[in-house]
């Protein structure tokens, strides 16, 4: 189901979120996770995310929860999810300076270059990044000058690559986001 290199990327994950390092998820667990990334859950939103295992929640059930949520899920929207994790109005838009927080301080931290190299090219407008036009230049390429579509470039602008914790539809997720090369903004 999984490669090596995922299976390794999910454990980071797990250990993340595991804050107690017991070897298992519980509900405090997850309080303590969203807890450090700004947001204080209900008692109701963590019971549900815990109820979703049928069982105690190690990293077997952790990667087989996994594998379920990700048959079928569409890419883009993945990516989407991720940065919609941070974008509390739910507008599409991440503040510029969050965004350089979260990369530079989670997962395999951006370095302030690598962050200034995916603001150079990227699509910020007032100090809000916009993720979503972000994530379909990432799946489908730059538009042109005329705003047509260019199918020859792909897989555009980041630098290197972004992992979080996401939590996505109540359910905890490891994001990774690796870009090969830069576009350009003609």
């Amino acid at each position: 189901m999984f490669d090596q290199a995922q299976i390794a990327e999910f454990k980071e994950a797990f250990n993340m979120i595991d804050q107690n390092r017991d070897g298992f998820i519980e509900k405090e667990d997850l309080h303590d996770m969203l807890a450090s990334l700004g947001k204080n859950p209900t008692e109701d939103y963590l019971d549900g995310m815990m109820n979703e295992a049928p069982g105690p929640i190690n990293f077997t059930m952790f990667l087989t929860l996994f594998g379920e949520r990700l048959q079928g899920t569409d890419p883009e929207d993945v990516i989407k999810n991720a940065f919609g994790c941070f974008d509390e109005e739910n507008t599409g838009m991440l503040n510029e300076e969050r965004l350089r927080e979260l990369l530079t301080t989670m997962g395999d931290r951006f370095t302030d270059e690598d962050v200034d190299e995916m603001f150079r090219e990227a699509p910020i407008k007032n100090t809000m990044f916009d993720y979503i036009e972000f994530t379909r230049i990432l799946k489908h390429g730059a538009k042109d000058k005329d705003e047509q579509f260019d199918e020859t470039q792909s897989a555009p602008a980041m630098v290197e690559t972004a992992v979080g914790t996401a939590v996505v539809n109540g359910s905890s997720s490891k994001v990774t986001i690796t870009v090969k090369k830069t576009v350009s903004w003609n």
